[in-house]
């Protein structure tokens, strides 16, 4: 359930809204082990993926790199690559 999260800090362009969202939703899905909340527990799963959302993008803003920022692009590609070494055994 948790195989989207990934790494937001220290990329350039920064992590998008977005991005930290789908982030926080994978976070409590998994905590909640829950993919779609109750009626009775929606507004509380809704209201917790704002607040860790929110407190994701303060982590973010505040933390400090030593190391220059990553290329989405290169990264996105060396993954590919990762993956299709991993599953081309298969």
């Amino acid at each position: 359930m948790c195989r989207n999260i990934h790494t937001l800090h220290n990329f350039e362009p920064a992590a998008t809204d977005d991005e930290v969202h789908a982030a926080a939703l994978q976070y409590v899905r998994k905590i909640s082990g829950a993919t779609k909340p109750s009626k009775a527990n929606t507004e509380a799963f809704e209201r917790a993926v704002e607040e860790i959302a929110h407190i994701s993008r303060h982590l973010l803003e505040d933390l400090v790199a030593s190391a220059p920022p990553k290329n989405r692009e290169v990264e996105a590609e060396k993954a590919k690559a990762r993956s299709a070494k991993r599953f081309a055994a298969a």
